[in-house]
Order: structure tokens, then sequence, then C-alpha cells
């Protein structure tokens, strides 16, 4: 097996910068940092190995998501672990509960771990993070890349945002209110906003004002009775399934039928909304394969000097009973 002494030859440094290109810890040039990691994938070189033969710790990654409550996060985490398994590092895990102020703090405990990369999904990607200058190798997963995050796994949530609208204005429905978490919480569902007033706006019809309401605390009982009075919505679109089924709850509760008397459609795809009667209309999103990309890109990143890039994946309109034409 070949040791670090045969990765500094091939790449023409020192063992010591060898080391500290590999441990992302330390002043290493990107030229030579990249050099180092492609003569450690050429000659199969795993840090992580090295070390467990020495007696010491599994290499690990950090992983940062809004809540683990939330299936969408959890089946991406899940994809994420095996693809770790198999590259020989644990995870470590940490949530922000949708609160900027907690996501520094979380990423602040993530890199105490000394992590051989990181996989963030942020508040909003564009604000940045106060240890920007200290990160290791990075994935944005469901945020769209910046100038500090370059390497990203995303669907286009201004375009989801867009094709829900348009199902529901083919279906009759013009008068279409949009229910959210708090937009400062989730850029996600600011893109699917937008998306949602660009539909609109091509039918020249006046899009409603979001009803934001916090994920955490109240998403799975939204108070929309208010908001339904005054504005008479035939159908109302939140960004999320998980908020979608609290929609519907708080709908009956009042008395009022889905689809009958409002239709509802959200954003994910998750398991539940396909066993509720009736089953929910909403964007399936592909969670678990987004989290074995995000995992196998860091590590190409991290072990193989390979460029940070942005990549996108499908998602899919699931027509279900939830909606119906007026």
């Amino acid at each position: 097996m070949a040791n670090l002494e045969d990765v500094a030859k091939r790449a023409g440094c020192s063992i010591a910068t060898a080391s500290r290109a590999l441990g992302a810890r330390g002043p290493v040039s990107d030229a030579v940092k990249a050099r180092v990691r492609v003569a450690a994938a050429e000659l199969g070189y795993r840090p992580g190995v090295a070390l467990l033969s020495r007696g010491g710790r599994r290499p690990l990654v950090g992983v940062l998501i809004p809540s683990i409550t939330n299936p969408v996060f959890a089946a991406s985490l899940s994809q994420i672990q095996n693809r770790m398994r198999v590259g020989g590092h644990a995870v470590v895990l940490a949530q922000s509960n949708y609160d900027p102020a907690q996501e520094a703090d979380a990423i602040e405990a993530l890199l105490c771990e000394r992590p051989t990369g990181l996989i963030l999904t942020l508040c909003n990607a564009e604000n940045g993070v106060p240890q920007a200058s200290r990160l290791p190798p990075t994935v944005l997963l469901n945020n769209r890349p910046t100038s500090l995050f370059r390497a990203a796994v995303t669907v286009d949530n201004f375009e989801a945002g867009r094709r829900i609208t348009q199902h529901l204005i083919d279906r009759g429905h013009r008068r279409i209110l949009f229910v959210s978490g708090s937009f400062a919480a989730s850029d996600r569902a600011l893109l699917r906003y937008e998306g949602y007033r660009k539909a609109l706006a091509d039918i020249e019809v006046a899009p409603l004002a979001a009803l934001q309401i916090p994920f955490v605390e109240n998403q799975e009982q939204p108070d929309i009775f208010v908001a339904v009075m005054e504005l008479r919505p035939t159908a109302i679109i939140a960004s999320n399934d998980l908020l979608a089924c609290g929609v519907i709850g708080a709908l009956r509760r009042e008395g009022l039928s889905v689809p009958q008397d409002v239709s509802v459609a959200g954003f994910d795809g998750i398991a539940i909304g396909q066993l509720m009667t009736p089953p929910l209309t909403t964007i399936a999103m592909p969670d678990a394969s987004m989290g074995a990309v995000a995992a196998s890109l860091l590590l190409d990143i991290a072990e193989k000097g390979v460029a940070p890039r942005h990549l996108q994946v499908d998602f899919a309109l699931r027509a279900g009973g939830s909606v119906r034409s007026i």
C-alpha cells in the first residue's frame, strides 16, 4: 500500500507539505494541493486508511441540515452516510433548525471535529458564513453555488415553483396563495415563490403576498384561517410537503374540503404525501440521489483534487388528487 512518502515523492514536495495538503490544514498553495491529491489518487493512497492503520481516529465529514425531522433531509443524510462509509469516512451531523444564528454555531461545532470536508444546507448561501476562511472543502446541498461556495448539488427550485403554479393555472386556478416558512430561513422556499410569481405574471395575474410562518414551530398546525377567509384562494401552494400536510389539516379543521373547496400542492414528494387521501400533488425531488451525489463530489474534491462544480438534478411533477380543475 502506498504511504505518504510515496505521495510526496510523486508530487515533488516534502512529506510535511503532502500531509498539510491532504489534511486541508496549513499554508499550501492550491496548485500544490491539487498536485498532491492527484498523486494520492493515482497511487491509491487513502489518508483515512493510513490513520487507522497507525491507531489514529477515523476521518470524518461534517453535514449541516436544517432539520432532522424533515424526511427530505433524512433521505439525503442516509445516502451521504452510505457513500462516506464506502469512502472510509464517518459522518458528524449538525442541524440549524432553520435559524441563521444557530447555523453559525453548528458549523463551528463541526469544524471542531477537524473534518475532511463539509456538506452544508444553509438558510441562505448568498449570506455566506462567518467561518468562511477556515472551511475545508465544502459542497452545498440544495443551495445554489456562490462565489464562496462553488461546489453545489441542487434542483432548479425557481423552475419547480413555476411548474407547479402552471399546473394549477392549467386547471383553471388564478387565486393561488403561497404558504411558506420564513424566506430568511430558506432560500429554496424563496426561489419557489419567485417561480410562482413568474407563472402568474406570464398570464398577467397579480400574485398574492406569501403567507410566511415559522418552519419549526407551526409547520404541523399552521394558522392560515384568517388568510383563507380574507383572500378566498381556490388553491394553496405550500413550500414543502410537510407544510402542505399541515395546510390540509388546518383546512379540514375549519370544515373545508380538499380539493372540493381548496386545492393544495407542495414540494418534495415525501412518502406521507402519497399515503394521504387524496394523495398530494407535489414536485418530487430526488433527495436520496442528491445526497449521494454531494458525498461523491466532496470526496472527489477533497481526495482527488477535482475542481469544484455545480451539479443540477432533475425534479418531476407528481399529480395527485389534492388538486381539482375548476
